[in-house]
């Protein structure tokens, strides 16, 4: 089969109302799940960040320290298609739990995971900032917490936007693998078009397609968030 046939093959099936419908759910699941995921991960891989990078001095700040590294051992050392199928299939079972929408396991799962790779991501963004600032805040009288939360973190996130826009590229990419948790993604819908066409040409290359449009999206929102923190360091100068 030629592309052209491919393509009236393709577009035939596609401009049903009803494939329609499901390429738009497949696209809102995709950016659903790697957004709400990378939020998810942003909140967990600061705090563990933060513990990281905390002195040591109590007992309970050591434990804190182990608990996360085998948190990140954990999430960094297993693929995420495992993490899904044995969150969906294995735990889930276990502890009881039923009614969960696999969307929402994907969400969280994917969340679990990033968080594993930012809390990296901030823990560099930490250290690249002058520890001066740290002391200087902890001179005026500010608690460490909030000598993180109003100085450190606010300059380390400037540094990392880049980093954490490569992360949200890598989430959008891998979502493709909660089709094993039965999520509704763009690949589950190209996958099940190529089913009913016999064709996988057409539907995969559309599909591919759709990815680097978001890629792009992605990597121009990233650019304009580089732009707006080089105005306000500018600004501030």
């Amino acid at each position: 089969m030629n592309l052209k046939n491919s393509w009236e093959v393709f577009w035939s099936v596609l401009k049903k109302d009803y494939w329609k419908k499901l390429l738009v759910k497949g696209i809102v699941n995709t950016i659903e799940i790697a957004v709400l995921g990378l939020i998810i991960g942003i909140v967990l891989g600061t705090l563990i960040a933060i513990v990281k990078v905390s002195p040591k001095y109590k007992r309970i700040m050591r434990v804190l320290d182990k608990i996360c590294s085998v948190y990140v051992a954990i999430f960094r050392g297993t693929p995420m298609v495992v993490q899904l199928l044995i969150s969906y299939y294995v735990i889930l079972p276990l502890l009881g739990v039923k009614n969960v929408e696999a969307i929402v396991v994907g969400i969280i799962v994917f969340g679990m995971n990033s968080g594993a790779y930012v809390s990296e991501i901030m823990r560099g963004g930490f250290n690249s900032v002058d520890k001066g600032q740290l002391e200087a805040g902890r001179a005026v009288g500010l608690s460490y917490p909030i000598t993180m939360i109003k100085i450190v973190i606010p300059q380390a996130v400037k540094n990392i936007v880049p980093t954490l826009g490569n992360e949200f590229i890598t989430l959008i990419k891998e979502t493709s693998v909660v089709s094993f948790i039965t999520v509704y993604d763009l690949y589950t819908v190209m996958r099940d078009i190529a089913g009913i066409t016999y064709d996988h040409i057409m539907p995969y290359l559309f599909m591919a397609v759709i990815y680097i449009v978001l890629v792009l999206i992605i990597t121009l929102l990233i650019k304009l968030v580089e732009k707006a923190f080089a105005r306000s360091d500018r600004r501030t100068a």
